[in-house]
């Protein structure tokens, strides 16, 4: 585990955004940080702010208030594809694959971004030997995938673009447990072996604490409370809101 308190400036810094949905307001003046190489959990109930903290990062909804900052560098006036050149991608919540085109063509269309292009083959390569079973299926539509082999799908084309810091939304929605397992396995290899910062909404509270440092307690769009994933386990109040116990 990273300990935050000994690192430098963070890889991304979100400083006191406000985002709006039309007229109804979704985030009010949140911030939080994540330094290089952690691991952050975002952690709220449905309709609490965590995606939509994913999507301004990623460019996907703009804040009216506020400045995002990637490795100091404000993203405000970068466009989507233009924070993925920089480094940074999201996993979305529902895969969003392309049903009609086979798994190969999904994980190439990950690399379009220019610091990504020329690696395709070593990406993929990376891509297989995580997720040997993507390999054997290859030609195969990714709308005929099972929910496990898309999620699979889903992170290798975030890979392909070499990113820096990798956003993950729901990874283990839907899925049975042992593949829930496997893609917890995935996340904490990208991080613990290839170094790689990882910002994680997930609704498996257990799960996301036991490979994460941190972790924010987001509530009707602003944050709760913050701290260290043993801190917030050991927190009565986030047990019984969030683990039932």
């Amino acid at each position: 585990m990273v300990n935050s308190g000994t690192q430098g400036p963070p890889v991304l810094d979100i400083e006191d955004i406000e985002v709006f949905y039309g007229d109804a307001q979704a985030l009010f003046g949140l911030s939080l940080n994540v330094q290089r190489g952690e691991v952050v959990t975002l952690v709220g109930s449905n309709g609490a702010g965590k995606t939509t903290t994913l999507r301004a990062t990623a460019g996907l909804q703009r804040p009216t208030k506020g400045d995002i900052r990637f490795e100091g560098k404000s993203l405000m006036k970068i466009r989507p594809h233009e924070r993925v050149e920089l480094g940074i991608t999201l996993v979305p919540e529902g895969r969003e694959l392309w049903p009609q085109m086979n798994v190969k063509e999904n994980l190439e269309l990950g690399a379009f971004c220019g610091r990504a292009r020329g690696h395709v083959a070593e990406s993929l390569d990376r891509v297989f030997s995580l997720f040997p079973h993507l390999k054997d299926r290859c030609n195969q539509m990714a709308g005929s995938l099972s929910g496990g082999e898309q999620q699979m799908c889903a992170i290798g084309r975030a890979l392909m673009s070499r990113p820096r810091l990798i956003m993950f939304d729901e990874p283990s929605l839907g899925l049975a447990p042992i593949l829930v397992s496997q893609v917890f396995d995935t996340i904490h290899r990208l991080h613990s072996e290839e170094g790689l910062t990882v910002l994680l909404v997930e609704q498996n509270l257990t799960k996301a604490l036991e490979i994460a440092d941190r972790g924010y307690v987001i509530e009707t769009g602003m944050i709760k409370t913050e701290g260290t994933s043993r801190q917030l386990l050991d927190d009565a109040s986030i047990r019984s809101a969030y683990l039932g116990i």
